[in-house]
């Protein structure tokens, strides 16, 4: 799968609530920026992730996100975005900013 124009503009709906969000697709996935700091991912299956690393990264953790794992098993300092933020943009918005936060 590949990221589309409707993935984009669900991508945007999904955290309007950072504030002003640009994005640049990458390796088939996209990068989502607030004010040009990159605060989450999608991954060219479609999943979302935060950035995340320390106390964070286990908030995301203790939620049951999932870490990003490439597919020669390395890992990345990203962890799913909570599947109960997927269907309310207000969650999600309220989790972007967190990881914002803690950049």
């Amino acid at each position: 799968m590949s990221i589309s124009d409707e993935d984009i503009a669900f991508a945007h709906e999904l955290y309007a609530g950072v504030g002003k969000i640009t994005h640049r697709k990458m390796m088939g996935g996209l990068s989502i920026y607030a004010d040009g700091q990159i605060f989450a991912i999608i991954n060219a299956e479609g999943r979302y992730y935060l950035k995340a690393s320390g106390d964070f990264a286990e908030t995301l953790a203790a939620e049951g996100s999932e870490k990003f794992r490439t597919e020669d098993g390395r890992e990345m300092n990203y962890w799913t975005l909570p599947d109960d933020a997927l269907d309310d943009p207000d969650l999600a918005s309220d989790w972007g900013r967190r990881a914002l936060r803690a950049l």
